[in-house]
């Protein structure tokens, strides 16, 4: 999969308060890099966590729980679109 955009996950874990973060996503962008999903069924057989909030639009737990990873995906082209990285309490 593309994944855009990596910046926005760098500079979320770039903040001061966040920078626990970083090696969780740093893990889930490579995971999702590597993987080839056809459908969000196939994403949650890697992801049992992971929630379909709306079509194509997907939300992940990020290090236990503590933040939360919005993206829009485009099972078609292969491509997931990073839409918002924040805590539980946003």
């Amino acid at each position: 999969m593309r994944i855009i955009a990596f910046r926005t996950l760098r500079e979320f874990w770039e903040k001061a308060e966040y920078s626990d973060s970083e090696s969780s996503l740093r893990s889930w962008y490579y995971e999702a890099k590597n993987a080839t999903y056809s459908n969000a069924n196939e994403l949650k057989q890697q992801y049992k966590n992971a929630c379909t909030v709306v079509e194509g639009k997907v939300v992940f737990n990020i290090k236990g729980n503590i933040y939360r990873l919005v993206v829009s995906i485009d099972y078609e082209y292969q491509v997931i679109f990073v839409r918002f990285i924040g805590t539980q309490t946003v």
